[in-house]
């Protein structure tokens, strides 16, 4: 990764991961930061569960707000934040993204996370709007989601062809009963559904286009493998042609 402040300690496999997604994330509070001229944000982690963003983020200072459904988890965020030594930047709250208005206040927030949502959410459109509407005038969200290309190649890969063929077909893009993600999207799928919620995509990259392809014992014990392979990621995250093939798209977009 080309630069480390901030950062909790991660094991390279882990990094693989979230190089992509930090790298664009670390960026966009910098420049949000530098906008409005203030060094803190109010920065929404929706279905954030142990911290996993929002830790590293209020270690760069700002003040981050968890929501997520599971106590667990957020008893898991709330000892990682005393652990970071970062207690009083992080706010856990339980509940989830249907009742999020709710929960936290309306255009309350810089920049709003939602990773790994969307997947799960009844209706994809309601979950989008209110996001956004815990977003301040001109502020930034983040969205991460599972990649319909991505299961594609992988199934087909691990010889599943007939799952990989029904992944195209399927509405939702499933390969059958058994998958255990409710759902997973394009690019342009996801674009469309923040223009109708009112925002506009400012970036797309792909994520984990090769981490989840590359045998693990050859990222751990080839010298360099795992450095290299990470170098890649990053470099090919913003190439539009590898978006179809990523296993999760980053979508960075704003207000106005």
């Amino acid at each position: 990764m080309s630069r480390q402040g901030g950062v909790e300690p991660i094991r390279p496999r882990a990094s693989l991961r979230t190089a992509v997604v930090w790298e664009v994330l670390r960026d966009a509070l910098e420049r949000r930061a530098a906008r409005l001229g203030r060094p803190e944000l109010d920065v929404l982690d929706t279905g954030g569960g142990t911290g996993n963003f929002a830790v590293p983020v209020a270690r760069l200072g700002h003040r981050v707000t968890v929501v997520d459904p599971s106590p667990d988890a957020l008893f898991a965020l709330e000892r990682r934040a005393a652990e970071a030594g970062v207690t009083d930047r992080v706010t856990a709250v339980q509940g989830d993204t249907h009742g999020l208005l709710g929960l936290v206040p309306v255009a309350g927030y810089d920049m709003v996370l939602c990773h790994g949502v969307l997947e799960y959410v009844d209706d994809p459109g309601e979950g989008v709007r209110n996001v956004v509407g815990a977003l301040r005038s001109e502020g930034t969200l983040s969205l991460l989601a599972a990649g319909r290309g991505g299961a594609v190649l992988a199934r087909a890969l691990a010889g599943h062809f007939a799952e990989a063929k029904r992944v195209l077909g399927d509405p939702d893009g499933r390969y059958g009963e058994e998958d255990s993600l409710p759902r997973r999207f394009t690019a342009d799928q996801l674009s469309a559904l923040l223009e109708t919620a009112g925002l506009r995509t400012v970036s797309v990259h792909g994520v984990r286009i090769f981490a989840d392809l590359v045998p693990g014992v050859l990222v751990d014990t080839e010298p360099g493998a795992a450095e290299a392979l990470l170098k890649l990621e990053l470099a090919a995250a913003q190439e539009p042609g590898f978006h179809s093939v990523a296993t999760q798209l980053h979508v960075l977009a704003e207000r106005g």
